[in-house]
């Protein structure tokens, strides 16, 4: 099958989210004028090591939020943000706070999650996450599309969860590093092997 994005793909479904998967998500928390924020984008990922640097996007607008989602409008009032990782344990509260609410609404509130204060930034983080990334934007930049929108940011303290250290390294197992897969699908990945480079 080949098809042209602009033509359309004759599916019942749109299959580029399962294309491009698992992905991670970044469970994006931030604080504007109107309050604290959080929702989860599966359209994120790491840039660079040196400095740390990650990137999401935002698809999509909201009536009271013209042209873009309350994320992007509070990181371009603040410049800063918190990328939460959420465990499989997780997941249902992650998709709590998917929900489209008015500007305003507090999703740490209706998800039943605690809020707790970064150290570099003035932003709230998810109290429980597995990891936490305190982030300054460096761009927002502007995508093809009605209201596309790529949030680049430089991490500037990250929060790991002690159980999770172990022998040196971040583990999210057993528990699982959750993902989204496409459609309605997610994943808990728990079964890793590893190779050596040639």
């Amino acid at each position: 099958m080949f098809y042209r994005p602009e033509n359309g793909h004759g599916l019942a479904h749109n299959p580029f989210n399962a294309i491009i998967a698992p992905r991670p998500i970044g469970w994006i928390s931030t604080r504007g004028r109107l309050g604290d924020n959080l929702a989860p984008y599966s359209f994120f990922n790491a840039t660079a090591y040196v400095p740390p640097q990650v990137m999401f996007a935002s698809t999509n607008a909201k009536p009271d939020r013209p042209g873009t989602k309350d994320s992007v409008a509070q990181i371009s009032e603040s410049n800063v943000f918190c990328v939460n990782i959420a465990g499989g344990a997780m997941k249902d509260v992650m998709n709590a706070s998917s929900a489209a609410l008015p500007a305003g609404v507090n999703e740490f509130e209706v998800a039943g999650l605690r809020a707790i204060p970064c150290e570099t930034i003035d932003c709230p983080r998810v109290e429980g996450a597995a990891a936490a990334l305190e982030c300054r934007a460096t761009r927002i930049i502007r995508l093809a599309g009605a209201a596309n929108y790529m949030v680049l940011g430089v991490v500037s303290g990250i929060h790991l969860r002690d159980d999770l250290v172990r022998d040196g390294m971040f583990d999210l197992r057993p528990e699982g590093w959750l993902a989204r897969m496409g459609y309605k699908d997610y994943a808990i990945v728990t079964d890793l092997f590893q190779m050596e480079r040639p």
